[in-house]
């Protein structure tokens, strides 16, 4: 039930995010920035909080993985899945990728220590706030630093696949009538999400978007 609502805050929290990030394909990511540092005692509470839904979240991920494998001490012979799909399976992996992911682009976008010298504490824009569009530009234009991004976002969509049926299902909505419909419409959010963080690093790469 934890790992359900805190994956349900996070998700919600990932939605947000997305939403603000957009507005780099119209020339609002600075303003957006802007207005955020402009409140901080409500950025510092969303990051205590998050801090708190992902210790949580990945202590009983954790958890439940080690107690899973320790009740099946012996290896099947011949293993067949019959519902469980790789995203499923790979959940812990994924987690973990999207986990380590999270520490890079804390790095990257908010400590801004993987650029300095595009570090938008250090870069104003035309109006003199923190060019933060352009940090993030400068950043996407190099290859592996897009590709870090693009395969970090492809684990968060295996993970979100399985992730968002499975907290409804966890939280009883698991019936015959709702649970397809739950599932297609997770696998809907999941890949929606996946193409608005993704196409930010691709448009940026491919040269369609410029400083």
């Amino acid at each position: 039930m934890l790992m359900a609502i805190t994956g349900q805050v996070m998700i919600l929290f990932i939605l947000i995010h997305v939403l603000g990030n957009s507005t780099v394909f119209f020339g609002g990511l600075n303003g957006y920035a802007e207005k955020l540092h402009s409140l901080p005692l409500l950025v510092w509470t969303a990051r205590f909080i998050m801090l708190i839904m992902l210790f949580v979240h990945v202590f009983f991920s954790i958890t439940l993985t080690l107690q899973n494998r320790k009740a099946k001490s012996d290896a099947y012979a011949v293993k067949k899945f019959l519902r469980s799909t790789f995203a499923s399976r790979s959940m812990i992996w994924t987690g973990l990728i999207t986990g380590a992911f999270l520490i890079y682009h804390l790095l990257h976008f908010t400590i801004q220590v993987i650029d300095p010298a595009a570090s938008a504490g250090i870069n104003a824009d035309s109006m003199g706030r923190p060019d933060v569009a352009g940090m993030v530009i400068t950043g996407f234009q190099n290859f592996f630093i897009a590709l870090i991004y693009v395969a970090a976002m492809v684990a968060l969509l295996m993970h979100l696949i399985h992730g968002i049926q499975s907290s409804f299902q966890t939280l009883g909505m698991n019936n015959d009538r709702t649970l397809p419909v739950i599932t297609k419409a997770g696998s809907f959010a999941a890949i929606i999400l996946f193409l608005g963080y993704v196409s930010i690093p691709v448009i940026i790469f491919l040269g369609l978007m410029k400083g």
